[in-house]
């Protein structure tokens, strides 16, 4: 079913698994957003540019952050020039920047909420902005690249149950319009002891697979005492036809995220990343740069020696 080409796994459209819940008016659409913003790979290059909401200015502005990050335009910049799988964000973004960057495949992310309320104060949840008609709508009077949609669901919080309909709908709807889906699934509120528990990490991928989600993405687990590489492994078997990425989390130096990655896809056996501060924080030169080393090791098979050479090239 697959064939290595150029180093590159690669998978043809009979291997794509479409979900029943796919019409068969738009299954032709539907794998080939698959096809496409896998790379032919089945393996995720996520951009993850959702943040300027989740984390308002923290992650855009301050020391340590390239001045660049200040204007919304870095990440369209940095998407239309780099090699990515997707490009995840608002709405209201692309609906201000698309028109610039018409090449750009997008991810549009339908719910976000920012950090000022603390679970002390509440338990999260991140409310639907918009439906997937609209979406649809848009991407049909815009021409732009729409692929997908993304959705974060915190399992654990007390309304969880709200989110786990609308994700279910949402999931749904997008596949009656041929649009691959991403949950983000972070187990949170004050139910939660330890978000990166690795046995609560794989509940909440079994959850997103219950949901039908094309892929889901966690946080990378952590326990005293054990791999992190290796206690991942439970989420992706839980996870089953449902696959698994990674969040990039907060900024690291290069060759520890690079290595990291490389274990997350060639140990742990997930399938691919979604990056945000660890690639925009940089100037547009490094993360260009840092996006096709990203695309690499997930997409090409690249060695995480040979992701690093390619983060330093000059050219």
């Amino acid at each position: 079913m697959e064939e290595k080409r150029r180093g590159t796994m690669t998978i043809k459209a009979n291997d794509v698994i479409v979900p029943l819940d796919v019409p068969k008016a738009v299954r032709e659409k539907y794998i080939n957003n698959y096809l496409e913003i896998t790379k032919r790979t089945g393996r995720l290059m996520l951009f993850a540019g959702d943040q300027k909401v989740e984390h308002m200015n923290d992650d855009f502005y301050g020391e340590g952050i390239h001045p660049a990050d200040s204007s919304p335009e870095h990440l369209f910049r940095i998407a239309s020039q780099a090699k990515i799988g997707v490009f995840a964000t608002q709405l209201g973004l692309i609906a201000r920047y698309g028109v610039h960057y018409p090449d750009v495949p997008y991810l549009v992310k339908l719910n976000s909420k920012t950090n000022l309320v603390k679970i002390p104060q509440s338990d999260p949840f991140s409310k639907q902005w918009l439906n997937v008609q609209q979406v649809g709508d848009f991407r049909d009077n815009s021409g732009l690249n729409i692929s997908a949609v993304g959705y974060t669901v915190y399992p654990g919080s007390e309304y969880e149950a709200e989110m786990f309909r609308q994700a279910a709908q949402i999931v749904y709807t997008a596949h009656q319009y041929g649009l691959i889906t991403v949950l983000w699934m972070y187990p949170r509120g004050k139910a939660v002891a330890d978000e990166k528990d690795p046995h609560l990490i794989a509940g909440a991928t079994g959850v997103a697979a219950c949901l039908g989600s094309d892929f889901v993405k966690v946080n990378y687990p952590k326990k005293e005492g054990y791999e992190s590489a290796e206690i991942l492994k439970e989420a992706i078997l839980a996870a089953g036809h449902t696959k698994v990425i990674c969040a990039g989390g907060s900024s690291v130096d290069v060759g520890s995220f690079l290595k990291r990655l490389h274990d997350q896809i060639h140990i742990s056996g997930a399938a691919g990343n979604a990056t945000g501060r660890n690639i925009h924080q940089k100037s547009l030169k490094d993360a260009i740069r840092m996006c096709n080393a990203i695309y690499a090791i997930t997409v090409e098979e690249a060695s995480e020696e040979e992701a690093i050479r390619i983060y330093h090239s000059t050219t």
